[in-house]
């Protein structure tokens, strides 16, 4: 009985330990290790194995679809990537062909504003800030883009011209004795000079330096944006021996202030030896400047010894260029007590026009080819070259505006982009007295005696 019941309880425990392995859950060996049942447990063990490795399998293949799922969604979402990057780049591509190479050939007129004009009384135009300032001999007005009067100041002169930097523009009668002083909102003050004024030059801060002059001197007065005259005085006199002294500098060719108004730019001529000599010089009027022997901190004159410099333009802060007769001169002013001369470009032909703005400075001479009248050669602020292109047009004015070049004459122009590429050629049904940039690419603001329009080229 004993036995019986024995074997029955062993025959209850194996088929307990089968249901457990039915389940996956692997049984220790040592459990088997007895008894009657051996030849069972190795049954069993077997059976373990076999769903063990079946399991495994699963497991695997279930991780391997999975990295297949995930590396298809990765594989496609490279192929969306990339196709959106050759978009992009295609996109980008055929905006820079565009800008650079392609040619204009049609307007659409954006606006037209017809002009009033008294006869006689029409002198010209000027940028000023994102608009257009018109000066005539009765007074000024600034429009905007669209073609208003944002304000209108009336005045007499005979030979009205104009100087802007940044936010400021003076309005002077050459030969005359008055300044007006403005900004984007309209007239600040007036400044009256003694001596006829020959030029002006103002800064960004709405300072004014005037060159005034009579037969045997000519002299750089300074002006505060109200009118008032600053205590800043400079003296030249034509014939001196003495180089060194404040009458010995010479007698002003040209002069131009930075933005900041902190350093004069002049170019002058002087007798010495019997000789006319050409110097530039560099006045210091910060506080800095008080160190220096009339606040002069620079000055050049043997480069010069066999021309003349006509011209002088100071692009930025840190950036100048003199224009002289066979030559282009680049200078640093970081250090503005200790001007450097960077860059001399020599130039054999004859030079007839110069232009310039704050990152661009060029030069149209006469071309030695044969093949072409002209060459226009155009160079960065620092003295790179940016383009050369020759050319035949006979142009009367020329001017950069951003990084756009404009020849034009009475009734056609010329437009060329920073790489030399010509982008526009044209004509008009009306005399043309200024072109300028307009707000966005492509658009140009066409003034004259009659009419003004801003164009889109397309």
């Amino acid at each position: 009985m004993s036995n019986f019941n024995s074997t029955n309880r062993e025959f209850k425990k194996n088929q307990l330990r089968s249901r457990m392995i039915s389940a996956g859950q692997p049984v220790p060996d040592t459990i088997y290790s007895r008894g009657a049942g051996s030849g069972t447990s190795a049954s069993v063990r077997q059976v373990s194995r076999a769903a063990a490795d079946e399991a495994s399998r699963q497991r695997k293949e279930s991780e391997a679809t999975i990295r297949k799922a995930h590396n298809r969604t990765v594989r496609r979402r490279v192929i969306v990537v990339m196709v959106i990057l050759c978009i992009v780049a295609g996109v980008l591509g055929g905006i820079f062909w565009y800008s650079r190479f392609a040619k204009l050939e049609n307007t659409t007129v954006v606006w037209e504003r017809q002009m009033e004009q008294t006869e006689g009384t029409f002198t010209g135009y000027a940028s000023f800030g994102e608009n257009v300032l018109k000066y005539t001999r009765d007074g000024a007005s600034y429009i905007d883009a669209s073609g208003k009067d944002i304000w209108i100041q009336s005045y007499e002169m005979n030979a009205p011209v104009v100087a802007v930097c940044g936010g400021y523009a003076a309005i002077a009668d050459q030969q005359g004795n008055s300044i007006y002083i403005c900004d984007q909102t309209g007239c600040l003050g007036v400044a009256t000079t003694v001596l006829p004024i020959s030029r002006i030059s103002i800064s960004s801060r709405g300072m004014v330096a005037a060159v005034v002059e009579d037969q045997l001197s000519s002299n750089v007065c300074y002006y505060q944006r109200d009118g008032s005259e600053l205590e800043i005085y400079i003296k030249g006199l034509l014939s001196s021996e003495d180089s060194q002294s404040d009458s010995g500098i010479g007698y002003v060719l040209d002069a131009d202030l930075t933005p900041d108004g902190n350093v004069l730019m002049g170019s002058y001529f002087y007798v010495q030896g019997g000789q006319l000599r050409n110097r530039v010089a560099f006045y210091n009027f910060s506080e800095v400047g008080k160190n220096a022997v009339n606040r002069m901190v620079g000055g050049f004159h043997e480069i010069y010894e066999n021309s003349m410099v006509a011209r002088v333009a100071c692009l930025s802060d840190s950036r100048a260029v003199a224009f002289a007769d066979n030559s282009l001169t680049f200078y640093s002013l970081r250090d503005q007590m200790s001007p450097e001369m960077t860059l001399l470009v020599p130039v054999e032909e004859e030079i007839r026009s110069v232009f310039y703005n704050e990152n661009y400075v060029g030069i149209i001479v006469y071309s030695a080819s044969g093949e072409d009248e002209y060459r226009m050669d155009v160079y960065e602020a620092d003295g790179t070259k940016a383009f050369s292109e020759e050319f035949s047009y006979d142009y009367s004015q020329a001017a950069v505006e951003g990084d756009m070049v404009f020849l034009y004459n009475e009734d056609s122009c010329r437009i060329y982009n920073h790489y030399g590429n010509l982008k526009y050629e044209g004509t008009f049904d009306y005399t043309i007295a200024k072109i300028t940039k307009g707000k966005i690419p492509n658009q140009i603001i066409v003034t004259g005696p009659q009419i003004m329009q801003e164009l889109l080229l397309h």
